[in-house]
């Protein structure tokens, strides 16, 4: 079936429903949004931080984007055509001294973008055709120097390194419904990396260091009374894609490292209504996810590793989704984690890659109709790879690690989460 067989199979499911809002989009003037960005040069953003003893929080963010771009519409259709491109690089680095004890919650969120494009439509009709390319390559890097550190009050350190975004959202209130549909397309030619080091004396409270490296993502959300029509064409085509988490620690009660690279991924949600997606995912690029994690003593250490090529997801809590997916790999996939303790209670090791992957759903009590044309081919090679060790003693120790070349999982579920 054809897509436009498939838009009007859609629109006869929901035609009572859409009847008055169509009427009244017929007469209604439309807005037109035209963007146009270019940036040449490099972006770079920095910070360090020297403290010593501090009694409260310690909150620290830094941020590097090439272009960026961020609206909506409320009870008014909107049309935007957008063109980013992003040519130099974009770089983000946050370096934290922390000498004595802190004693509240230390906070550092680290990110570097090539190009971003938020979008929200409530009550309205907001059509787009977006264009995304990302030339230079994209770097964001976390340190906590030395070995002293004592994280008192626990922490949330985090380091994210993104190609292109686009992240779109939509709502209804009343008698009003909201559509997204159209266009997107995202490219990346260059290297993207997020790093996240460490090694804290003392960290007597939940302490969480993660990194995230994406080439392209997508996300699309819409409420109740919504609905969804949107292709998607990404390629991600640089030498690499890599998130690494590393964190040596002396004592933790509560640790965790967590890394997670992807070449493409576009997900999309929605509450009420029809969704209709078609994606194209390529990549060439090296996908790399590892954290290395240890603590001579600790409580519960978590280290956990996803790399991923080509990911979507597709979910939707009413009665029509409609698929056509098309994926190809042919980069390398390697996941790796690994944890090494002394003494303590409790490890939790994991590493899961894979070369293509999408997750579609409806919902059953609705009277779910999904249709699925899925296509997925993957020449690199897929690996990954737990190593837990425990010189001295432990409690319980939970580990695994999982390869896959091409997964696709179908599914209607009930709402609220339970299977059918």
């Amino acid at each position: 079936m054809d897509k436009l067989a498939r838009t009007r199979l859609a629109g006869t499911i929901v035609a009572t429903a859409l009847c008055a809002a169509t009427a009244s989009t017929a007469v209604a003037q439309q807005r037109l949004v035209l963007n146009n960005q270019l940036q040449l040069g490099d972006v770079v953003a920095g910070q360090q931080l020297n403290v010593v003893d501090v009694s409260d929080q310690v909150t620290v963010s830094t941020a590097a984007s090439g272009n960026s771009l961020a609206g909506g519409t409320e009870g008014q259709p909107m049309h935007l055509r957008s063109t980013q491109d992003m040519r130099g690089n974009a770089s983000a680095s946050t370096t934290l001294t922390l000498g004595g004890d802190t004693r509240g919650l230390t906070t550092s969120v680290t990110q570097a973008r090539a190009n971003y494009l938020a979008g929200t439509a409530n009550n309205a009709q907001m059509t787009v055709e977006t264009n995304q390319v990302g030339q230079g390559d994209v770097t964001a890097s976390s340190r906590i120097t030395g070995v002293d550190a004592r994280l008192v009050g626990g922490g949330q350190i985090a380091s994210g390194a993104y190609g292109n975004t686009t992240a779109l959202t939509g709502g209804a209130t009343g008698s009003g419904r909201t559509a997204i549909t159209g266009t997107i397309n995202q490219t990346m030619n260059g290297d993207v990396r997020a790093t996240n080091t460490a090694s804290p004396r003392y960290a007597p409270a939940p302490t969480d260091f993660s990194s995230e490296a994406a080439a392209n993502a997508v996300q699309v959300t819409t409420g109740p009374s919504s609905n969804q029509d949107l292709t998607v064409r990404q390629r991600s085509s640089g030498a690499v894609v890599e998130a690494d988490t590393s964190v040596w620690a002396g004592n933790a009660w509560n640790l965790a490292g967590r890394s997670r690279a992807t070449g493409n991924q576009a997900v999309f949600y929605n509450q009420g209504g029809s969704l209709i997606a078609d994606t194209d995912q390529e990549n060439s690029a090296q996908i790399i996810g590892a954290v290395e994690l240890s603590s001579y003593d600790f409580g519960a250490a978590t280290a956990a590793a996803d790399a991923v090529a080509n990911n979507v997801v597709v979910g939707n809590n009413d009665i029509y989704v409609d698929i056509d997916n098309v994926q190809v790999n042919t980069g390398g996939v390697e996941a790796t984690a690994s944890f090494t303790g002394q003494k303590g209670y409790d490890a939790y090791v994991g590493a899961n890659a894979a070369g293509n992957s999408i997750t579609g759903y409806a919902c059953s009590e609705c009277g779910g109709n999904l249709n699925a044309n899925n296509v997925q081919t993957n020449a690199g090679n897929v690996r990954a790879n737990a190593v837990t060790t425990i010189n001295g003693s432990g409690r319980n120790v939970i580990a695994g690690a999982n390869a896959v070349g091409n997964a696709a999982t179908f599914y209607v579920t009930r709402n609220g989460g339970g299977g059918n």
